[in-house]
């Protein structure tokens, strides 16, 4: 008996398969180059049997053998040693030295593996690889999914072929080929990197971790909201600002909270708030509208730098269904909010992860944010991915010589 099924985001249609399957076959025929695709699908469990299974305390139960249950594997021994999820949680009880009126919380997915969220996907990708005797993954990627799966791969002894735009940072492109992945520079966008990387999946016949195109991805993005309701002693948070640009990681959030719903764990879903650079504002440029108009991606914020969302139709039915909201920030508030982020906090982001902080300043700046509420922020990788984007806002003082005496001059902070 299949522990889970599929069903398709758009036309409803349900598949029940252990093959392998990316979108639905029936509205992939219908996607346009120039559209987000349709077709993306939601992997769902028999949550009326895990109810029958655990009557009572029935998150701790799921909570002790790591919610293997509502995963699409079987064991925990199909995943990598290394140590993916189960990241920092802080709570920031001051910003630039004023108390805070509300409850702030930072989830540092900077400490995975490689440095950032995607980890959680390539750790499901690479379990489900393992239990079907799977050796070879391909991924499209602006760096962090890329490196990712190349740490991940290598630890299970799997081969990893990443699909990457030359432009991408140098930092993240070393940790690729560090970890012994075969990288394949594109010239052109994440979007064109995307489209090769899927063309070469049919023809070579290779795994394919694309986000928004396996729907894996997102059930190991979703177990951050396990995490995070475990870090606030079961408690539903109010808000939750994530950084956007596919639309995936919002997506896994929306999915792991709307699994607890289906559980009866939670009777209500947290406001979400998807927060998109002004340059890459696709998603919520388009959220009201009935026909997607796209832009050319222009942002410092690499890792949400997207020209065409690939899981569009998924946000926005997830942010339409559960009241979310959408904000945009400029490059300015993101560079702004890292150099805050790190003064304050200790915790140095790369520019997509500030661009979520940026956007709970913009919330807290315009008085949206009850009092004693409780707020995340998603951080969702780490500031030494991408030093070139904050170097505008540091400087380094000159030398001085090894004597005592020459620091009479130094002003010393």
């Amino acid at each position: 008996m299949l522990k889970y099924y599929y069903q398709c985001t758009d036309c409803g249609k349900e598949y029940h398969t252990d093959e392998v399957i990316y979108l639905c076959p029936k509205c992939e025929k219908e996607n346009k180059p120039e559209m987000p695709p349709k077709g993306v699908l939601k992997t769902l469990y028999d949550y009326n049997k895990l109810k029958e299974k655990y009557p009572s305390g029935i998150f701790s139960s799921l909570s002790k053998n790591n919610f293997l249950d509502i995963l699409p594997v079987h064991s925990l021994d199909s995943f990598p040693y290394l140590k993916v999820g189960n990241t920092p949680f802080y709570k920031i009880n001051k910003l630039e030295g004023d108390e805070l009126p509300f409850q702030l919380y930072l989830k540092d997915e900077s400490q995975n593996p490689t440095f950032s969220f995607k980890d959680r996907a390539s750790n499901l990708v690479s379990a489900f690889a393992k239990e079907n005797r799977i050796n070879t993954i391909v991924a499209a990627s602006t760096g962090n999914a890329g490196s990712s799966l190349a740490g991940i791969c290598a630890a299970q002894n799997q081969k990893a072929i990443i699909f990457v735009p030359a432009k991408a940072p140098k930092a993240k492109l070393t940790q690729i080929l560090m970890y012994g992945a075969n990288i394949v520079p594109v010239d052109g966008t994440y979007d064109n990197a995307f489209d090769l990387s899927i063309a070469a999946t049919k023809k070579f016949g290779w795994y394919n971790r694309n986000t928004a195109f396996n729907p894996f991805t997102i059930e190991g993005k979703k177990t951050v909201s396990f995490e995070l309701f475990e870090n606030l002693e079961q408690k539903t948070p109010d808000r939750i600002f994530i950084p956007v640009g596919d639309g995936v990681i919002i997506s896994g959030v929306y999915k792991g909270f709307e699994d607890l719903l289906l559980l009866g764990v939670i009777d209500k879903m947290p406001e979400i708030i998807a927060v998109q650079a002004e340059g890459s504002d696709n998603i919520s440029r388009n959220i009201n509208s009935d026909v997607f108009l796209s832009k050319p991606s222009s942002t410092i914020a690499d890792s949400i730098s997207v020209d065409i969302p690939r899981n569009f139709y998924m946000a926005k039915k997830f942010i339409k269904e559960y009241n979310g909201k959408c904000i945009t920030v400029s490059d300015d508030e993101i560079i702004n909010a890292s150099v805050l982020l790190s003064k304050n906090t200790g915790i140095f982001s790369e520019p997509a992860a500030a661009t979520a902080f940026a956007g709970m300043l913009n919330y807290m700046s315009s008085g949206k944010i009850d009092e004693n509420s409780k707020n995340i922020v998603l951080l969702t990788g780490c500031g030494l991915k991408d030093l070139n984007a904050v170097q505008s806002k540091i400087s380094m003082p000159d030398a001085v010589k090894p004597e005592i005496a020459s620091l009479d001059n130094l002003m010393l902070k």
